[in-house]
């Protein structure tokens, strides 16, 4: 057989684009209140609670009671990604990319939805009749909606996730008088889950759920729906990743404008086709008793 054979030899190349690892799209819209919203900001109204008084006479006049009112605000930002795509390029391309380009570009703002959620869980909301009084999960009733990374059945020191911090946070809530029917959720670090296997005895039932929790096979632990995300904040000089769990209606999501996607001819490049896709957003904590911070230590 000749020698120069090889030159005859085919190559097959793939027909399909694969996205490579990444989290498509928001793993927590559907998991907070969404509310659709117009202008630059927004303001949601809330009615605190009252006291009911004893009447102690016959005939006595009524006793009235101011009912606390309360205001949070949201501004919006928008976002968007685009890129272009040359005809040229898809003469030398097998498969045409555009609509891999406008799922890759969604998957992308979806991402961007759950960071804008994640920063305003533990940043600072704005409240008051214009929205000009600033409120800290560390600056409310002195710190107490943060479960501090040195939290642990025995011992001292910083820790990972463990059930004792996963308690101090069910109780935070249910001390609040947060309602019980209302779903509650836990953002959690793969790493956090690591630690909950580490931590727990291998004879006890917590860590048999949290052996399933791990495998997928349940989603729930002590009342809370585990949601594992990589886009939650790590103070590199502590090596503390910032979680965190919070009742349903204690976040709120605006959306101005949802996501969408166009994809249209460029006449100023050459013709090119543009895949473009944007969103307007923004989020805020509700209320920082249905919100708790919970510090994990991921030191190595």
């Amino acid at each position: 057989m000749s020698n120069q054979v090889t030159t005859a030899f085919v190559q097959q190349y793939s027909q399909n684009l694969q996205h490579l690892s990444q989290q498509k799209g928001s793993r927590l819209r559907g998991l907070v209140r969404v509310e659709g919203v117009r202008g630059k900001n927004a303001y949601f109204d809330q009615i605190g609670s009252q006291v009911a008084s004893v009447r102690s006479t016959r005939g006595a006049d009524t006793i009235l009671s101011d009912t606390p009112h309360a205001r949070r605000r949201v501004t919006l930002a928008d976002y968007e990604v685009a890129d272009l795509i040359d005809d040229q390029d898809r003469l030398r391309m097998i498969v045409d990319p555009t609509s891999t380009y406008a799922q890759a570009q969604a998957f992308a703002i979806g991402r961007a939805m759950d960071d804008v959620i994640i920063s305003a869980a533990t940043g600072t909301a704005y409240t008051g009749e214009t929205g000009a009084t600033s409120v800290t999960l560390s600056g409310y009733n002195s710190g107490s909606q943060i479960v501090a990374a040195t939290v642990r059945a025995t011992g001292s020191g910083s820790t990972g996730l463990n059930i004792e911090k996963l308690r101090q946070a069910k109780y935070l809530m249910d001390n609040a008088d947060v309602d019980p029917s209302i779903p509650r959720v836990i953002v959690v670090g793969p790493k956090q889950i690591q630690d909950l296997l580490a931590t727990t005895e291998v004879t006890s039932s917590d860590f048999n759920t949290v052996k399933a929790l791990a495998q997928g096979q349940i989603s729930d632990f002590l009342g809370f729906t585990f949601i594992t995300s990589t886009r939650l904040s790590l103070d590199s000089s502590t090596d503390v990743r910032s979680c965190f769990a919070y009742a349903v209606d204690g976040m709120l999501l605006a959306v101005g404008k949802d996501l969408h996607v166009r994809i249209d001819e460029r006449p100023d490049k050459s013709y090119a086709t543009q895949v473009y896709a944007a969103m307007s957003i923004g989020a805020t904590r509700m209320e920082e008793d249905k919100v708790v911070q919970i510090e994990c230590d991921e030191s190595p």
